[in-house]
Order: structure tokens, then C-alpha cells, then sequence
């Protein structure tokens, strides 16, 4: 460690790679958005209401392939309430309509009741532009690290330091 603090050319050089990583990921995760025409193109699942389909902590990955064809009653969707900030990931079991008029309503796996008092105060369906996309792969528990992460914030600060001591301390 002294010998990074010694040399400001060595450390500067890490903390510049440090920054690579970091911007490699973000334009990975929106190059991904971009392909999957979704703002959101992985999500996590964070409860047991979709088992057996998905587990709590699966990572799911989405495509927003409406532009191509219909939702199609039986899909798995993930979706935004107005005024909600998480996702919910459920499976579409009621269509009125078609097209971007069309009219959804969705239900857990796992649960007794659709989903209409997940909505919005006064809404009794989802249209098709509260969808941020449909399943269409998944790799399970691997979400786990997030659930984590949102649960302990703590977690977050350890996390950080040791991936700065990392790059910090790493020779080249």
C-alpha cells in the first residue's frame, strides 16, 4: 500500500482502472437496455409470490419484444405501478383488447387474488406501457447478493471499501 501512496502515477493509474470497470458496467447494463427495448432489462425477484415458477432471488432477464407481437395471456411480465418504485414480476392472466388499448390484469403464481390492489389507487388493470418486458430467461438465486445488499445498507459500504482496497492494493 505505501508504494501506491509513493507513486502518484501508479495510484492514479488504479483509481483510473477502478473507473473503467465501473463505466464498462453501466454501458453494458445500457447496451442491454437498448437491445431489449427495456429501461430495466434485469430484475430480481424479491418475493414468493411467483413460486414455483421463480424463487425469491432469481435474476430475470427481460425482453420487450411488444413491437413485434401481442402479450399474450400465460407470460410472465414485469411491471411498474404508478407512484410504486419496484417492479413487480406477475404472470398476465386477463386480456380486454388489443394493441396498446389493450386492458391487463395479472396475479401472482403463488397468490390467491389478482393483482388489483397492487395497483394504483383507482386503476383495475395495467396497459401495455406499464410492462418493462417479459421474461425470457432466468438464472436462479444469483439475485440473492442484491436482496442482500437492499436489506443490509451497510453491506454496501463494506462492499466498497473492499473493492477500493482491491484496486488499490493490486499490482500490475
Amino acid at each position: 500500500m505505501l508504494s501506491a501512496l509513493q507513486n502518484p502515477r501508479q495510484a492514479a493509474a488504479q483509481i483510473l482502472n477502478f473507473g473503467l470497470i465501473l463505466s464498462t458496467a453501466f454501458m453494458m447494463w445500457k447496451g442491454l437496455s437498448v437491445i431489449s427495448d427495456s429501461p430495466s432489462p434485469i430484475v430480481v425477484v424479491l418475493s414468493g409470490s411467483m413460486e414455483p415458477a421463480f424463487q425469491r432471488g432469481d435474476l430475470l432477464f427481460l425482453w420487450n419484444r411488444n413491437f413485434m407481437e401481442e402479450t399474450k395471456v400465460g407470460e410472465i411480465v414485469v411491471y411498474n405501478v404508478k407512484g410504486k418504485n419496484i417492479p413487480i414480476v406477475h404472470r398476465l392472466v386477463r386480456k380486454f383488447g388489443v394493441g396498446e388499448a389493450a386492458k391487463l390484469l395479472t396475479k401472482g403464481d403463488n397468490n390467491s387474488a389478482d393483482d388489483t390492489e397492487l395497483y394504483a389507487k383507482g386503476q383495475d388493470y395495467i396497459e401495455r406501457k406499464d410492462i418493462i418486458g417479459s421474461v425470457v430467461a432466468y438464472i436462479p438465486f444469483v439475485g440473492y447478493v442484491t436482496i442482500l445488499l437492499s436489506e443490509h445498507p451497510w453491506l454496501k459500504t463494506v462492499m466498497l471499501g473492499i473493492m477500493g482496497l482491491v484496486v488499490v492494493l493490486q499490482r500490475e
